[in-house]
């Protein structure tokens, strides 16, 4: 006999199996796709393989670009070369145990035209092995939309760790040292983000941000920090520079920390609306920021510098250079020498201006030459200099009297310590005038009041 808690429960689970087989005949059947990344083992490629597993590393590159999946190498070392990256390559490892070495013989990873490369969490290791003519880096990119390189360590290039041609994406996180040339070098770049990297020990550039001619670039380049940067090819300012912009417009340099480099912490030359801004920058060989040669526009701002043989220089009017605002800038214990011979103005000063240009609410102490300098020989107009602090230089402020010079404003500013002068007028080098601290009268170009000595 069937009872009628029974009945009642066979008809529920009757009740509930047509319901199901009537969803079943409803609603397509769907194939979820929950597999992870490829197995690189099962390609042949595992770690301590010799340089013979290169083919096995490339078929494997191109079966995971193929499927549009990542790839993970599992800690180990890979010994490989002229590998060319397809499109969609996301290759990661494991942070510091990964290690992908270049076993010589040409070049390690290129690739040309492609949409995205991803590289993550890797050790990528040159061991100072020749690079052919064909690369300028260890990684190098050409005409890639967007590129990713994030938490990798890049080190031992024979050329730059990492050159892009024509590139946009992101550059973060990264640990790159040990370049023969430079850290990064990026040429034409489309919106690029150059974040919190470790750079340091390279032969001669940190972070190069060029172009081959002269247009809006918009990088940034933030919160990296950068040390010890060399200038092997010598030269007067071309080679030994920690952020170096070229030619690049539009270009944001903020919160890096850039140290002991042989020529310039930050220089830019013919940037146009360039933004330098809260960097620290210490012990530069040369000159600390420079905004230099063919620009317009130029904000340097709220940076400290200790050290150097002169601390900010806006100039080249004679070149086109102008349009500038410095403000709130630290410029301390500067030298009077250079890494050359200098046949201007020379070093030992503090901050320098020639165009169209504010400087205010600056501190300059311990500059051995001059604590300010408007102008040079007739390459001076409209600037307005106020509220600046200039304490221990010979000379607070060194200002261009010669013929053509055009209009300076110098008002209310503290010079203190300034036994040679507060304010005297020069014709290039040559110091023409006593202290025009309290009396200017004589120059119809120059309006000096209300500044205070001490």
């Amino acid at each position: 006999m069937v009872s009628r808690r029974l009945f009642l429960s066979g008809l529920g689970t009757a009740g509930m199996a047509g319901a199901a087989s009537a969803r079943s005949q409803r609603l397509p059947v769907i194939d979820v796709d929950l597999r992870g990344s490829i197995d690189a083992a099962a390609h042949g490629v595992r770690p301590g393989a010799d340089d013979r597993k290169s083919k096995a590393f490339a078929r494997l590159l191109a079966d995971a670009a193929a499927k549009n999946m990542p790839i993970f190498l599992p800690p180990g070392d890979y010994a490989i070369s002229n590998i060319t990256l397809p499109d969609n390559t996301r290759l990661t490892g494991v942070p510091g145990a990964t290690r992908i070495v270049y076993s010589g013989d040409g070049h390690l990873f290129a690739a040309e035209g492609a949409g995205r490369i991803e590289l993550a969490n890797l050790v990528i290791d040159g061991a100072n092995r020749w690079l052919d003519d064909t690369v300028q880096g260890l990684v190098h990119l050409r005409d890639v939309a967007h590129v990713t390189i994030e938490n990798c360590e890049i080190r031992g290039s024979a050329k730059s760790a990492v050159s892009l041609e024509r590139c946009g994406g992101r550059i973060e996180r990264n640990r790159l040292s040990g370049a023969g040339e430079h850290a990064l070098y990026a040429v034409e770049s489309r919106d690029l983000s150059v974040t919190g990297n470790h750079v340091f020990d390279c032969g001669n550039g940190g972070i190069l941000i060029h172009r081959w001619e002269k247009g809006r670039d918009g990088t940034i380049v933030t919160g990296n920090r950068i040390a010890r940067i060399g200038a092997t090819q010598g030269g007067t300012g071309q080679y030994g520079n920690g952020i170096n912009i070229f030619r690049a417009d539009d270009v944001m340099i903020s919160g890096n920390h850039i140290s002991g480099c042989a020529f310039s912490a930050i220089r830019a030359n013919a940037g146009s609306n360039v933004q330098i801004s809260g960097n620290t920058c210490l012990d530069s060989g040369e000159t600390a920021i420079y905004s230099e040669f063919g620009f317009t526009g130029a904000i340097v701002n709220g940076n400290l510098i200790d050290g150097a043989a002169n601390g900010i220089l806006i100039v080249n009017f004679n070149e086109g250079g102008r349009l500038a605002s410095v403000t709130g800038n630290i410029v301390r214990n500067l030298r009077l020498e250079g890494p050359y011979i200098h046949e201007g103005a020379g070093f030992g000063f503090g901050i320098a201006v020639e165009a169209d240009t504010i400087v205010s609410g600056n501190t300059v102490e311990n500059a051995p030459k001059w604590g300010l300098v408007l102008g040079w020989g007739p390459y001076m107009r409209g600037l307005v200099v106020s509220g600046n602090l200039v304490r221990s230089s010979p000379v607070g402020c060194a200002v261009s009297v010669v013929e053509n010079a055009g209009s300076a404003l110098v008002s209310g500013n503290i010079f203190e310590d300034t036994p040679q002068a507060a304010i005297a007028g020069y014709r290039w080098n040559e110091r023409v005038t006593d202290d025009l601290a309290n009396d200017a009268a004589t120059f119809a170009h120059l309006t000096i009041e209300r500044n205070r000595t001490g």
